[in-house]
């Protein structure tokens, strides 16, 4: 599966890993990752480690997923950007929006 979704044992952090592209073929994985959660964790991760391609719709994504947080109020981190990855989120400001590393 391109989307792995892993949830700590607490409930309070999920972990969002995605391998290969993120793209529109990943939006019903990615959304279902966080949607079908019962409760709303206290914090999202989102692991680039994996990850070879992001587009303009995975920037959409990621804004679902932070409204779906609780907006300006939302804990969503997004980690392991390779520097490709990395200069798209800095041009497009997610940096004012996300923690990156």
């Amino acid at each position: 599966m391109a989307v792995t979704a892993e949830l700590t044992p607490d409930g309070k952090k999920l972990t969002l890993a995605i391998k290969g592209r993120f793209d529109f073929g990943r939006h019903h994985d990615f959304r279902d990752a966080y949607e079908r959660l019962e409760h709303t964790p206290d914090q999202y991760v989102v692991d680039l480690k994996d990850t070879t391609y992001v587009d303009s719709s995975a920037l959409g994504m990621l804004l679902l997923l932070r409204e779906h947080a609780g907006g300006d109020e939302s804990d969503v981190r997004i980690v392991n950007c390779n520097p490709d990855v990395r200069k798209i989120f800095a041009i497009s400001n997610f940096d004012k929006l996300f923690d990156i590393s």
